[in-house]
């Protein structure tokens, strides 16, 4: 008589992993399967734009000027210096994303650094910090960077950390207010009294339990950046040519919207579907991850 050998690994079933796929499929609603979908599209494009990019963003074709969408060999046709506007619409989806990103990272750090160290020293600092905040949200911010890039000039670098002050103090109040209800709970206490450090006690115990939160508000930050951006250099104080992006798109086609709406048209619904995307994937993890919303 032979025993079985209990201490093989377990795989698990490979029907049984499928139906759990397809379960956690079903729970996903259409909206946001479509939005998950349409950002995936987005970062991949963003990502692969000088291999899937068929023409340079500076290269023209003055004997197409103006060509209409599904001409060959351009999908979404030329602009007015025939310059193929898809090859355009891939890098300007790049240019605009790595503005948005690099902007929220920046907002959520610093609102959220301000935000530890209101609820860590509280009394006068805590004051600084919610008036700075008070300051910021009755701010026109739209008028401020408009005389901020008019005064020093537009760039790449200070465009990013422009819009990295754009809606920090939304991270500044919520880090604050979780914060301190952590902190008056056992575990941080707990964690003190072992000796440990305020850093690690706010990086390795408080902020893994207030990620989640301020992920979902990230997501609430990232489209309006994507659409300050677009203003902005709709108005020629955002990306200065031979770059491009999708604001600057917009801008440069209002001109040709009755010749050529196409110009136009391709960056405005890509500024829209990414956005609505944006916050309906948002509004999702918030309900997902959001504990009072459960």
């Amino acid at each position: 008589m032979t025993i079985a050998d209990t201490s093989a690994p377990v795989t698990p079933d490979h029907n049984t992993v499928l139906s759990r796929m397809r379960r956690a499929l079903r729970q996903v609603p259409f909206s946001v399967g479509f939005g998950i979908a349409w950002l995936a599209g987005m970062v991949l494009i963003a990502i692969f734009a000088d291999q899937i990019r068929p023409y340079g963003i500076t290269a023209m074709d003055l004997r197409s000027r103006l060509a209409l969408p599904g001409t060959f060999p351009h999908l979404l046709g030329t602009d007015e210096l025939g310059r193929d506007v898809l090859s355009r619409l891939i890098q300007s989806i790049r240019m605009s994303l790595v503005i948005a990103f690099g902007a929220t990272i920046i907002s959520a750090i610093f609102g959220t650094t301000l935000g530890f160290l209101a609820a860590k020293f509280r009394g006068v600092v805590e004051h600084l910090v919610l008036v700075l905040a008070d300051f910021q949200a009755a701010l026109p911010f739209l008028i401020m960077s408009i005389a901020i890039l008019a005064f020093f000039g537009s760039s790449m670098s200070l465009l990013i950390v422009l819009m990295g002050f754009y809606g920090w103090e939304r991270y500044a109040r919520i880090a604050r207010g979780l914060a301190i209800s952590a902190s008056a709970q056992g575990y941080a206490a707990a964690v003190v009294q072992l000796g440990a450090t305020p850093m690690r006690v706010y990086l390795k115990h408080i902020l893994p339990n207030v990620a989640s939160t301020l992920i979902v508000s990230m997501t609430l930050t990232f489209p309006e950046i994507i659409l300050m951006e677009s203003g902005l250099s709709f108005l020629g104080l955002g990306v200065q040519p031979p770059e491009t992006s999708l604001g600057n798109m917009v801008g440069f086609g209002r001109e040709y919207l009755t010749r050529a709406p196409w110009i136009m048209l391709a960056p405005s619904l890509v500024i829209m579907l990414t956005t609505l995307s944006i916050s309906l994937v948002g509004d999702w993890l918030r309900d997902k991850l959001d504990p009072t919303l459960r």
